[in-house]
Parts: C-alpha cells; structure tokens; sequence
C-alpha cells in the first residue's frame, strides 16, 4: 500500500477505501472461518456475542470473533494492516475486537445513523474500522453511506432500540446524497473509517446477502470516558432481548 495519501484522505474525510487489501482466495478463506464459526463456535458463546435477525434465524452481527476463536485472532495481526492503522490512530495500535456485520438477503436490517465512539467511548477518538467486504457491498443490499468530515465532534446519541446498534443520533440528518459517500466495494476491498464518522445503511432487501469482517483498533493511549460509558450502558439496557 501507498500509504500517505490514505493518510491524507482518512484525516480529511474520516473514511477511505482501499481496493484489493485482501485477494479473492484470502475472502474465500474468510468465507470458510465463519461458515465454520457460524456452525461450530456461535452454539458455546454467550448470547450477548451474537445478534440475530428478526426471523430468528439469520446472523446478524458476531461479537468478540478474537476472544473465542485463535483463528480471528490472527487476522488482527496482519503487518500491513498495523502499519496503516498505527499512522491513523496517533500511536500503538491495539486490537479492539474482531466482528461480523451481516445483512442476510431480504432480511438484512437497516443501521440508523451514528457514531461508533457513542458505543467506545474513547478519549481521545483515535479508534478506527476497518471494513472488510466479503461480499460484494451495493446500494441495492445495504452498503454503508458515511458523511464525509463529520469525524471531529462525537454529536449527542440517544438510544435507538436498535439490537446490535443501540445508540443513534439524537438528532439525525435528513439523507441526502450530495453530502453522503457510498462504500461500494467488492470482495477483498476494504473502508477504514474514524470512529466519530457519521454514517448509516439501509435494508438489504435484495437477494444477495452482504457480509462484512470488521477489525476494529484504537490507540494504546486512549482511555474510556466514564461519562459517555455511563450513557451506552442505559442505551443497551433499553434495547430489547
């Protein structure tokens, strides 16, 4: 990777994409660990680490892939991906957690909009996504739009009700594609996005499903805000079981 200009463009913008960060055979290997995950693991981890889908039936997110599974730990670690993600968070980077974020076909749920950080709540916000296509991410199932520049305040958050997205803007703005980028991707490429980036995705209500692996990462420096901590905690208790 060039790195400096997805320097340049992430500290503009608050998110940036990055073709082919992982090659067909490398998502297809990805594909096989969860199908294995999915089939061996989910069954033994509590149910607070998984989120269905309102059939019942479909995943919807995998929490905390790295701490059950060696393999998902792993894939954190790549040097490459260190490299970049230590210039973007200001320092050592730590390996938050190694998540799934599913939109199955035609169940797929939408994600109101928000900012990560209401749910990390870290001080300073160096905490990044990066968001690994699997799938080919559309318009049509539910690729992300993400408000370009809206990384440098953490707005007010209320609680969504949302499961596996319990915060959402308080006061949220109307959609408007002028102002909005959409994470279009193919397989392999990937969007890298700040933490306090605003951004939102729409039922998958195609019949293609739209599968994501997220390595999530902040900064060795940050510490956790007991204020905005003290606030998710009331938002998840109000999101239903």
């Amino acid at each position: 990777m060039d790195i400096e200009p997805l320097v340049n463009e992430y500290r503009r913008d608050g998110v940036v994409r990055i073709r082919e960060l992982f090659r067909r055979e490398e998502v297809e290997e990805i594909r096989r660990q969860l199908d294995r995950y999915i089939r061996e693991v989910m069954p033994t981890v509590p149910e607070t680490d998984r989120v269905l889908e309102a059939d019942g039936r479909a995943v919807r997110n995998l929490w905390r892939l790295a701490e059950h599974d060696p393999w998902f730990a792993e894939i954190g670690r790549r040097p490459e991906i260190l490299e970049l993600v230590a210039r973007l968070v200001n320092g050592e980077p730590v390996l938050k957690g190694v998540e799934t974020f599913n939109k199955p076909a035609r169940v797929g749920s939408a994600v109101p909009y928000h900012q990560d950080n209401a749910y990390f709540c870290q001080t300073p916000p160096d905490m990044l996504t990066v968001w690994i296509a699997i799938d080919p991410a559309t318009e049509e199932n539910g690729a992300v739009y993400y408000r370009k520049g809206s990384h440098h305040v953490l707005l007010p958050h209320k609680p969504s009700g949302v499961k596996g997205n319990s915060m959402a803007l308080a006061d949220p703005p109307q959609p408007d594609p002028a102002a909005e980028f959409l994470g279009a991707l193919e397989p392999g490429d990937a969007l890298v996005h700040h933490s306090q980036t605003i951004h939102r995705s729409e039922p998958n209500r195609s019949g293609r499903s739209r599968l994501a692996l997220l390595l999530v990462y902040h900064g060795s420096h940050t510490q956790t805000d007991p204020h905005l901590k003290e606030m998710y905690d009331r938002a998840l208790a109000q999101v239903p079981k």
